[in-house]
């Protein structure tokens, strides 16, 4: 599906096209609902574009790839926190994926960390609601903001948020009548990952759109490329014992894959190879 796209230049100072801008993302805030997803290899990204989804995000190791699929699409880089340790560690990670072709980079880390990239003209996508990682604290995976006194704790959350500069926002797993409240609220641009209808884009991991693994309650499968895996499993375990089949039996390599030599030509290396 083709998309326009318009002039920017990249953070490593090269002319380049983008289909969105953040100042794009930030005006369609309740005007335009956006898709994201995830892509990581050059085919995901390439698979992701051509479907029309608008924006793309992946692991801050895998910029320069999904740059390959997906050359004009807005990208956001994620930085794991095991990956970025220290605030000096974030700020060389960031301005590295910025050089390698993202337009903005999102952290789950505290404010402080956000404010230190923001201050720097970064786009920062920060990460509220159920952070997987840190699920510990909230007794384990589940849904955040079903009591009120959590709620108002998750909006001053993302009143800080914007208060130290981020630009957006995944908003994980909130329940979807207190997303569409906090997002009236909110200058943030938010990304909605199981967070219902209501956000300003709607965000789902690709292998769970394409139905390549065990779904979240959260997720739904538009595909079924688990099946094919395992067809393609199928069919690789017979292929190989196959050949080992017909390997032993002779049959392989057969005539079909069989080098020739003239007959003339072999005759004459018979006649003088033993001479």
């Amino acid at each position: 599906m083709e998309q326009k796209t318009k002039r920017i230049y990249t953070w490593d100072a090269q002319p380049s096209r983008r289909n969105l801008t953040a100042a794009d993302i930030r005006a369609c805030k309740g005007v335009q609902i956006l898709t994201q997803t995830t892509a990581n290899t050059e085919e995901e990204a390439a698979a992701a574009a051509e479907a029309g989804i608008d924006m793309l995000i992946c692991n801050a190791a895998n910029v320069e790839r999904v740059r390959v699929g997906a050359p004009h699409h807005f990208l956001t880089a994620a930085m794991p926190i095991p990956d970025f340790q220290t605030a000096d560690d974030i700020l060389r990670g960031a301005l590295l994926a910025l050089k390698q072709g993202a337009d903005s980079v999102m952290t789950a880390r505290q404010f402080a960390m956000v404010e230190m990239l923001a201050k720097e003209d970064i786009p920062v996508m920060g990460h509220l609601g159920l952070v997987p990682r840190k699920s510990t604290w909230r007794g384990g995976l589940r849904a955040i903001g079903s009591t009120a006194a959590e709620a108002l704790a998750l909006m001053q959350d993302f009143r800080d948020l914007e208060n130290a500069g981020a630009f957006s926002v995944e908003a994980e797993v909130i329940p979807a009548a207190l997303m569409k409240e906090i997002n009236r609220r909110t200058g943030l641009i938010t990304v909605s990952l199981g967070s219902g209808p209501d956000g300003d884009v709607s965000y789902l991991f690709q292998n769970d759109i394409c139905g390549e693994n065990p779904l979240p309650r959260h997720g739904r499968a538009f595909g079924n490329l688990a099946r094919l895996a395992e067809q393609m499993a199928v069919e690789r375990r017979a292929a190989l014992a196959a050949f080992r089949a017909e390997s032993l039996a002779g049959t392989f390599p057969g005539a079909a894959e069989n080098a020739r030599i003239p007959e003339e030509e072999l005759a004459a290396f018979l006649d003088q190879v033993d001479k």
